[in-house]
């Protein structure tokens, strides 16, 4: 399969100082810098780190020379419309929608994120999978960090 490319929403950044979930995020960003994966982020994601505290920002920034950072386009804004069309999400998260149709569109294997309500969800990963295959996309694997890090055997 080769490399595995993963997208990371902004809540994985976010947890870096979060006790509960420090631990997990400096594992899997240590794999990612081992070349265990191919890191993909995006230009929302870059929105909205802005508000986050500057440790947050400084630990996104030092991340991002080692990451591909993936365009909001027409074609993961269409995207975007079938999850809310589907009503996979409302309105009000249009942004948790744009960051699965990014990653999509982007050709990631899947998605790291602690969005626990709107995207790694168990109602709602099948759901965008099926609109992903109406519309001829690739399905894409929804996860948090424990589920994706390397552990020792």
């Amino acid at each position: 399969m080769g490399i595995i490319r993963v997208y990371v929403d902004t809540s994985v950044f976010g947890g870096i100082y979060d006790d509960e979930f420090k631990v997990s995020i400096l594992i899997f960003f240590e794999q990612v810098k081992n070349q265990n994966f191919i890191l993909v982020t995006s230009a929302i994601v870059q929105d909205e780190i802005l508000p986050a505290p500057i440790e947050v920002r400084i630990f996104f920034e030092e991340i991002l020379k080692i990451a591909e950072t993936a365009d909001i386009t027409e074609e993961s804004l269409k995207l975007r419309e079938a999850y809310l069309e589907a009503k996979i999400v409302s309105p009000k998260y249009s942004d948790d929608a744009l960051h699965v149709a990014i990653a999509t569109i982007a050709g990631c294997n899947l998605i790291v994120s602690w969005n626990f309500k709107h995207i790694v969800h168990f109602q709602k990963i099948p759901l965008y999978n099926a609109i992903n295959m109406i519309n001829g996309y690739n399905q894409i694997a929804i996860y948090s960090p424990l589920e994706v890090i390397k552990y020792e055997e």
